[in-house]
């Protein structure tokens, strides 16, 4: 989708991190923006800046693992704008440990944000973009995912899981779309580390969900390690959402943002159709794995 100027982008995640600079993006590229965050504050100073800047913005405070909050946001954004030109589904949390350690709280959070919170926006907003493209207005829907949808890597079972769930369903995303006979685009976006807030993720988890015991030895290490992993990270957000409009202006579904780590992708493929035991994910860096008992 081309012509992006004057449309609606509707953003989630979008008060730091990747979403906010997608969401100044979408701005510098001429769009209006609906932006949605789970943080009251940090979602005002986002709208702010597109603002003062001359530009259209509306925040709404949504937890995107809420179907009802999910279809609030889509009921302002079309209401307000009358179009939706682009869908980012971007809001995302972290959690590590091993999978025998994580309890039904850490899976029900994690799952709710990263995958359902998904879905939701595919349900409330799918619809009406094809009601739209009825009448000739083109859309495009974006899904952040991770690398981590490509590499089960230890100690981070349930954040593998939601974003393997992620790439799935984005796949089958555009399967379905093309079956129902729709040009909708669809993107999915596989980043590696970058440094944002994802490993302070936690200062936004629900209190009904929060553990009543301390983090076990592996749930600190791969803490730890996420964190030294997202310090280091080199290439910036600003670069991914660059490479995120790239990719829904050329209509291209697969966005990498670290294309160094395919080879792993592509070691664990290899070792799916030889029939041998999975392959080692951190086996070109090695420093990055995080440590055992």
């Amino acid at each position: 989708m081309r012509e992006l100027a004057g449309r609606t982008a509707v953003i989630t995640g979008a008060g730091s991190g990747l979403g906010l600079a997608m969401a100044r993006r979408a701005h510098a590229l001429g769009m209006r923006l609906v932006l949605a965050d789970v943080e009251p504050h940090a979602l005002a100073r986002a709208v702010d800046e597109v603002v003062s800047k001359g530009g259209f913005a509306l925040g709404e405070v949504v937890d995107v693992a809420d179907d009802a909050q999910v279809a609030r946001l889509a009921d302002r954004a079309f209401t307000a704008t009358g179009d939706v030109g682009l869908l980012v589904n971007n809001a995302g949390v972290g959690g590590g440990g091993y999978v025998w350690e994580t309890t039904e709280k850490e899976w029900r959070w994690v799952l709710g944000v990263n995958l359902m919170g998904v879905v939701h926006g595919l349900r409330h907003f799918i619809p009406r973009m094809l009601a739209a493209e009825a009448r000739g207005v083109p859309s495009h829907v974006v899904n952040t995912a991770s690398i981590a949808g490509w590499l089960a890597t230890p100690m981070f079972g349930v954040y593998n899981v939601s974003k393997h769930a992620v790439v799935a369903l984005t796949e089958t995303l555009f399967h379905d779309l093309r079956t129902a006979g729709s040009a909708i685009g669809v993107s999915l976006l596989c980043p590696a580390f970058v440094p944002t807030g994802i490993a302070r993720s936690g200062r936004n988890r629900p209190v009904e969900l929060a553990e009543a015991s301390p983090p076990t030895p592996s749930q600190v290490r791969a803490q730890a390690a996420v964190e030294k992993a997202v310090a280091g990270g080199r290439i910036s957000a600003d670069e991914v959402a660059g490479m995120t409009f790239d990719a829904v202006a050329e209509e291209r579904f697969f966005v990498f943002t670290h294309p160094q780590i395919l080879p792993a992708v592509k070691a664990r493929h290899e070792a799916v159709l030889s029939g041998g035991p999975p392959s080692d994910p951190y086996g070109q860096r090695p420093d990055r794995r995080p440590g055992g008992d």
